[in-house]
Formats: C-alpha cells, structure tokens, sequence
C-alpha cells in the first residue's frame, strides 16, 4: 500500500520498496551516528586513562609529600606563633608570618623554593583527584570531589606561589592582602555579594574539616597504622589538628562576613587577626591556646600524613 506524503502541498505516492529503502538508510545513519559518539566516548576515556596514569608517577608522589611536610612546617609554626601571642608575646600568626621567620635563615631561599615545588606538586595531585580519579566515583561523591578538591587546589596553589614570592625576596604580608582582596571586591560591581560568597566559601571548608576530624574520615589516609597502639594515638592528633584548623578557617570566615555586613573592608583581618580579636574575649585566651594547640597537631598529623600516608 502505497505511502502518501505531503510536500509543499503536492501529495506524492511513494513505492513501498523504496519507503524500506529510505527506512534502512536513517537506520544506518542513526546507528554510524550512534557509533560515532561511542567511538568518541571511548577515546576520550582511554585519554584520561592514559592521563591517570601518568599522574601516578612517583616524581608527582613525591612531590605531593614534599608538600605536606611544608604544610606541616607552615601550622606547626603559626601553632607557635599563636601560643606566644596567647602568652603576651608578639608575631603574626598566619603563613606569611611563619613563613618570614623560615626565609630569613642561613637556607631560607633555598627551604622556599622547595616548599613552593612541594605545594604545586600537592596542588597537581588535587586536581588528579577532583578530574581523573573522580570519574570512577557515582554522581553524588563525583560533584563533592570536585568541590572538596577543587578547593584544595586552589588553596595549595596560592600557597606555592606565596613560597615562591618569598624565595624571590618578596614576600607578601597575608592580612594586608586580605584587607586588599576584601576591598577590591567591595569596590566591584557585586562586592558585597561577592564577600558573602568568599566567606560562604571559607566557611563551607571550615566546616569540612571540622566533619572530617569529628567523624575521623581522614582515617583512610593512614591505613598504615589501623588497628595499633599509634594509630589510637594519631587519630586523636588528627581529630584536634583538623577540628582546630576548621575553627581556625570558620573564623576568617566570620571576619569576611563582618565586612560585608559593615562594608568594611579592615573587618577582614586574616587568620591573624582572628586570632588576635580572641585576646579581647574574656575566655580568649583559653580558646586561642586550644586553638594553637590544635594547629600544631595539625602540623604533626601533616607530618606523619607526608611519610606514611596513601596517595
């Protein structure tokens, strides 16, 4: 029976073996085109296979250690600074505080230059893990990878280059920036709601690493020492180190909100002028000792993280 079709107004009659003709043609095409897109699909991830696997590299191992241990050094040492301020000393606890007493020893340019491969190293691993081995995980755990990790990224990355400035003579003073950064996004065209999105940001990873020390979850990052006598004791260093650097990060971000609020921004003080705001509290000085404390067993959990941690 013939088929009629309507074609600017004509009606043709078209034979039935030649409608199975046109049929097995957009048969085929639709298979090609759907042959195609798998083909593309399947090189596209044999690409980012290959990618993996160089990312697994052990210069790239390494080098995300080397990071660790620097980040190690940075907490360890702003704990300190933290404590002497707690004890009426003076300093400014924040990395480029801690970083100034390191680069102006006898081997500080060279410790730099170090420390600055050691958090790009740390910086590529994190971006390895949000893009090429966060594929392998379902949608949920994939976007909050790519979240969690793509912080990091962000936040050992300007760490690198803050180690680099310094091992270049030209180290920057971390609360000036803040204070610069805050202005600067108060001076633009959405500034106060781009400082409540900077806060919402600095507090939502507060806030995770506080979840991940209470909910101890960065256990599976030290399989090394599970079920054992140090294990038991790591694992409360590494609860206090990352409740402590949660609270240390929920308190920038509180500054970041005050200035947005007040749309001031000398409100946003950096981690050292949090920590110095405490002093003026009447359990002050109980929290900020807690808090350096912490910091520094954040460091030492960092240490341990860099030499026996998994990759």
């Amino acid at each position: 029976m013939p088929l009629l079709l309507c074609w600017r107004g004509d009606v043709r009659s078209v034979p039935a073996d030649r409608r199975k003709g046109r049929l097995g043609q957009m048969r085929e095409g639709t298979v090609a085109t759907t042959d195609s897109s798998a083909g593309l699909r399947g090189r596209a991830s044999r690409a980012a296979d290959a990618v993996e696997h160089v990312s697994d590299t052990r210069v790239l191992d390494v080098a995300a250690r080397l990071g660790f241990g620097a980040l190690a050094v940075v907490h360890i040492l702003i704990g300190l600074i933290a404590l002497r301020i707690a004890f009426g000393g003076n300093g400014e606890a924040e990395p480029t505080g801690a970083l100034e007493e390191v680069a102006e020893g006898p081997a500080g340019t060279a410790l730099m230059w170090i420390c600055a491969v050691g958090c790009a190293g740390l910086a590529l691993w994190q971006f390895s893990e949000a893009t090429l081995r966060a594929r392998h995980l379902p949608r949920k755990q994939r976007l909050g990878k790519l979240i969690s990790s793509g912080s990091l990224v962000i936040i050992y990355g300007s760490m690198a280059a803050t180690f680099a400035r310094f091992a270049l003579g030209d180290g920057p003073d971390s609360s000036e920036s803040t204070v610069d950064f805050t202005r600067a996004l108060l001076a633009s065209a959405f500034g106060v709601l781009l400082v409540f999105l900077t806060a919402g940001i600095i507090l939502g990873i507060g806030v995770h690493f506080v979840v991940k020390g209470v909910r101890r979850n960065f256990r599976p990052e030290l399989r090394t020492f599970e079920d054992t006598a140090h294990g038991r004791i790591i694992e409360v260093v590494g609860v206090v180190g990352h409740v402590a650097k949660g609270l240390a990060l929920l308190l920038v971000g509180g500054l970041f909100v005050t200035a947005g609020l007040v749309r001031d921004a000398q409100e946003s003080t950096g981690l050292d002028g949090s920590l110095k705001a405490l002093q003026h509290h009447p359990l002050g000085t109980y929290v900020l000792t807690a808090v350096a404390l912490g910091l520094i067993c954040y460091g030492a959990f960092a240490v341990i993280r860099s030499v026996f941690g998994r990759m």
